[in-house]
């Protein structure tokens, strides 16, 4: 259960997703997440009062077990197979955290201050996590696409758009994390 439990080296886990990136072109497919919320709107039907929503979603339905296996998958890795030693976190990051007053995961994947039942009763952390939540809707949709499916996808099959927009997304993060986050707390 070691294998499972630990973390693994940065080199197998590029080997193998180089091997499923290899798969997905054999077989004539892109890897997002993001696309699959637009399949989920076309599935309800709003495609007749929304041309965007208007394709073949059907097309997609691979893709969507792509995204119920990472729902069980992840439900399984933090539940049976998380070990609270594997979440290695740099000793500066808990500081720079500490002084912001957002706890250290301590093991956990998230911290309590914003991700706990009882952040959702303060009023700031609900505004964070929903315009939170609309900015990377917006964002992946006016992008093209996610992180998951620019950096992955695109990068992998020499996308021009995705270069600059995994570019905007590391620019976007170190400027989220050096300068607005500390205003926000």
């Amino acid at each position: 259960m070691e294998i499972f439990t630990g973390t693994w080296h940065w080199a197998i886990s590029g080997f193998l997703i180089g091997m499923v990136m290899l798969l997905l072109i054999y077989f004539g497919k892109g890897f997002g997440m993001s696309s699959n919320l637009r399949s989920l709107c076309a599935m309800t039907g709003v495609g007749k009062k929304v041309s965007f929503f208007q394709w073949d979603w059907k097309s997609q339905q691979w893709n969507l077990v792509v995204v119920l296996g990472a729902m069980v998958g992840g439900y399984l890795a933090v539940h049976f197979l998380s070990a609270p030693d594997n979440v290695a976190i740099n000793p500066n990051t808990i500081l720079k955290l500490q002084k912001l007053g957002i706890d250290a995961p301590n093991g956990k994947l998230l911290p309590h201050t914003l991700f706990d039942i009882s952040a959702l009763q303060q009023p700031k952390i609900i505004a964070f996590l929903l315009i939170g939540g609309f900015l990377i809707g917006f964002g992946s949709r006016y992008a093209g696409g996610c992180t998951s499916g620019h950096a992955i996808t695109g990068l992998s099959t020499f996308q021009g758009q995705s270069l600059k927009a995994v570019i905007g997304f590391f620019i976007g993060g170190l400027l989220m994390t050096h300068f607005i986050l500390p205003l926000l707390f």
